[in-house]
């Protein structure tokens, strides 16, 4: 497997910058854990579901 460069980090960095924002929420430490077990034992990333709530609250 090829080391990877500095350049295509900080290009891929430079995307997310610009295509992304960050969004931080301080929620029960017990809820965060029950919904990070829950998305491993489903096998789906934390950022997909939180998407989806967010789409389906939008619409």
């Amino acid at each position: 497997m090829r080391d990877k460069t500095k350049t295509s980090t900080a290009a891929k960095r430079r995307y997310n910058e610009k295509t992304y924002t960050m969004l931080a929420a301080q929620l029960p430490k017990e809820l965060v854990a029950e919904f990070k077990a829950k998305c491993k034992r489903q096998g789906v990333s934390q950022a997909s579901i939180l998407k989806v709530a967010l789409e389906t609250y939008l619409a």
